[in-house]
């Protein structure tokens, strides 16, 4: 099932063992090499320090929050090391901006669906100038037309595709 980013943001971490909240899921923790959800930093409900929470721990995302087994699951950012490289990029999606191969710039990232069973990345959300976009529509681009992610912008395939000529028919 796909969700929008504003759905993982603020979002209470229930744990099934208590079934009591636990942390409150701050932020996705977002890998640029592959667009993959890693894990979520998360603020702990008991010391208030920010903890992760790593995407595998995840058993369910719900509408009332993220379902994990246990408190004991979340973990200090230090203790990650197969997280570190991931975790000091510090990416951040929302705000990077579009352009084509051909170096159109197409806008800025606005929102991003997840596949809540991969933890990827599915479609990207882009807000157009309003010099573009006299209706303030955004465009939903697929990863499939992602090219390259940088620290400053992310490469898509041109967005327009001429249509072939339809065939005439021979007499």
């Amino acid at each position: 099932m796909l969700q929008l980013s504003s759905m993982l943001i603020n979002r209470p971490v229930l744990s099934l063992r208590t079934g009591t909240e636990v942390a409150t899921a701050l932020e996705p923790i977002i890998n640029p090499n592959n667009l993959k959800v890693e894990g979520f930093f998360c603020q702990d409900n008991r010391s208030r320090e920010e903890l992760v929470l790593v995407g595998q721990d995840v058993r369910e995302m719900m509408p009332r929050g993220i379902i994990i087994n246990d408190h004991d699951v979340l973990a200090l950012p230090q203790d990650l090391v197969r997280l570190n490289e991931v975790l000091n990029t510090n990416f951040v999606l929302i705000g990077k901006q579009v352009t084509t191969v051909g170096g159109r710039k197409v806008g800025k990232v606005s929102d991003y669906s997840i596949d809540t069973d991969s933890m990827y990345v599915q479609k990207i959300y882009v807000t157009q100038s309003l010099l573009k976009s006299f209706t303030g529509s955004t465009l939903a681009i697929d990863r499939s037309q992602i090219i390259e992610i940088t620290d400053k912008r992310i490469v898509v395939t041109d967005l327009t595709v001429k249509a072939a000529s339809p065939a005439r028919a021979v007499a």
